[in-house]
């Protein structure tokens, strides 16, 4: 059983990410958390100094948002009717990433499906705020979709890495069942001036093979000096369908993850992008 949770702040884009969790998640038996953290909101709105209009506020925000979730069901359910997807609406009073970790650790969740901006729509960035911090923080891999995305299957992804970090199996079986519904390729791409890795590279390099058995694996490497230049370069020239990468220390993401590099990639990345946190579960 699949377990998939997909915030909603009730915009297009988050939307859009629940129609694509649908459609890539078709094959596999789930269950679909839509989650709604609505603290901020409440905070937002509230003006007043006694207790008891807070709590009415809070409760009449509480009401408000139980039905925009039935909503958001009602409109799933009629985009994709799947037999083998049931859903389940959340409503939290509370911080939408504590709030994500909170069901992640309490449903053990395999995958965290969003939207990469919501309401503001900030064109002048890649990631709105709380996808950034989801990005970081979540203790489970997270699936960012780019805003209007339309869905076609992922046949071709893209794996930066440098093999230094020592994968989690739990998160490369997800990728591997994933990928192999599909029958995709993956293409481990190692951005290096020097080609030639160390024992440990090659040790990590074998534990992906074994464990990605299902995809078809591509091994690439490239000398380019920026790594965001080379990663968007191959997402163009070989007309990739999701980029993968790793949430860990010395990681291609790290780097990412800095606003002005974030920016420039996002110039050019317009496909979901999946991040692995690797991370012991």
């Amino acid at each position: 059983m699949r377990k998939i949770l997909v915030p909603t702040d009730f915009s297009d884009n988050a939307f859009n990410a629940l129609t694509y969790a649908c459609q890539i998640f078709k094959y596999e038996k789930s269950e679909i958390f839509i989650v709604h953290a609505y603290a901020d909101e409440v905070y937002r709105k509230y003006a007043e100094k006694e207790r008891s209009s807070f709590e009415a506020l809070k409760e009449k925000v509480h009401n408000s948002t139980v039905t925009k979730l039935e909503g958001v069901r009602k409109k799933g359910i009629e985009f994709s009717p799947n037999p083998h997807h049931t859903y389940h609406l959340v409503a939290a009073f509370g911080d939408l990433t504590d709030e994500i970790n909170d069901l992640v650790q309490k449903e053990n969740m395999d995958i965290v499906v969003m939207g990469t901006r919501g309401q503001t729509n900030d064109r002048s960035i890649t990631f709105g705020s709380n996808t950034l911090e989801v990005l970081r923080y979540v203790h489970c891999p997270v699936l960012g979709i780019p805003e209007s995305y339309t869905y076609h299957a992922p046949r071709k992804l893209l794996f930066p890495t440098n093999y230094l970090v020592p994968y989690k199996k739990r998160e490369l079986k997800l990728l591997g069942d994933l990928t192999g519904s599909f029958r995709s390729t993956i293409y481990m791409l190692y951005i290096d001036p020097v080609s030639t890795l160390a024992l440990r590279q090659e040790d990590h390099k074998l534990f992906l093979k074994s464990c990605l058995q299902k995809s078809k694996l591509v091994f690439e490497t490239s000398d380019e000096k920026d790594k965001t230049v080379a990663i968007t370069k191959f997402i163009i020239h070989q007309k990739i369908d999701m980029l993968v990468m790793v949430n860990s220390r010395y990681s291609h993401l790290e780097e990412m993850l800095h606003q002005h590099t974030i920016r420039k990639i996002g110039l050019h990345v317009k496909i979901p992008f999946l991040i692995l946190q690797n991370i012991n579960r």
